[in-house]
């Protein structure tokens, strides 16, 4: 019988060969373009994935939720639009009629739908010239909450600006400022940006309390 690590290491090894085949697919190599994945997320990890990669952390089948309606055969197809010296090349999840969808894979739904998932599904909207989005969020029990979208130009150009500035920044070989987020924590660059992570210890709440009264003993005796 397997021990535990070599069944967490093959459940690993699973999720990331499938991941690879259901990842946004990014030319490197190209810096006149940019996926909107790489402008509506954290600049500084879209850097670090062009010029010093580390693999993405992955424990859930459940975080390669949208890659798998992607390629299904109603999933949509990867497009561009065009920034004159630049192209933004965006997928959406699905495409229906005039409306843009986005699932992502949730541990706790959010009030408010997470900021780049709205610049994303955005950005899609005029990449596929479409008027409506949704973003689907999922849980682990399978429930869903879902937030509308209009198509908004001022946030589109927003998108836009960060997608020339991570394009100078690649060419300069600057790395971008910090932008602090929930994610940082899980983020594989975490030591780039911050300390060295410590392992954490299992502390035996009842054997601290034992030496805690010992201690107490001995100063009594005193």
């Amino acid at each position: 019988m397997l021990g535990d690590r070599d069944i967490r290491s093959t459940i690993e090894n699973s999720i990331d060969t499938v991941a690879n085949h259901l990842d946004y697919q990014i030319d490197k190599s190209d810096l006149k373009k940019i996926h909107a994945s790489e402008a509506t997320g954290c600049l500084r990890r879209a850097y670090f994935n062009r010029t010093d990669p580390l693999p993405t952390p992955r424990s859930r089948f459940a975080d390669l939720l949208g890659g798998m309606f992607r390629n299904l055969e109603y999933g949509s197809k990867s497009a561009q639009f065009s920034l004159d010296d630049l192209t933004l090349e965006g997928q959406a999840d699905m495409v229906v009629d005039d409306l843009i969808m986005l699932f992502k894979s949730v541990k706790k739904f959010p009030d408010d739908p997470f900021a780049k998932d709205i610049l994303y599904v955005n950005a899609c909207m005029w990449i596929y010239d479409k008027i409506d989005g949704i973003i689907i969020y999922i849980d682990g029990n399978g429930k869903e909450v879902s937030f509308s979208v209009t198509r908004n130009k001022k946030m589109f150009e927003e998108v836009v600006r960060r997608v020339r500035v991570l394009v100078d920044l690649l060419k300069e070989k600057k790395i971008p400022i910090l932008e602090p987020s929930i994610e940082c924590s899980t983020c594989q660059y975490y030591e780039r940006c911050f300390t060295q992570r410590k392992e954490s210890k299992t502390i035996n709440l009842m054997n601290l309390l034992g030496k805690s009264k010992g201690r107490s003993d001995m100063i009594d005796e005193i």
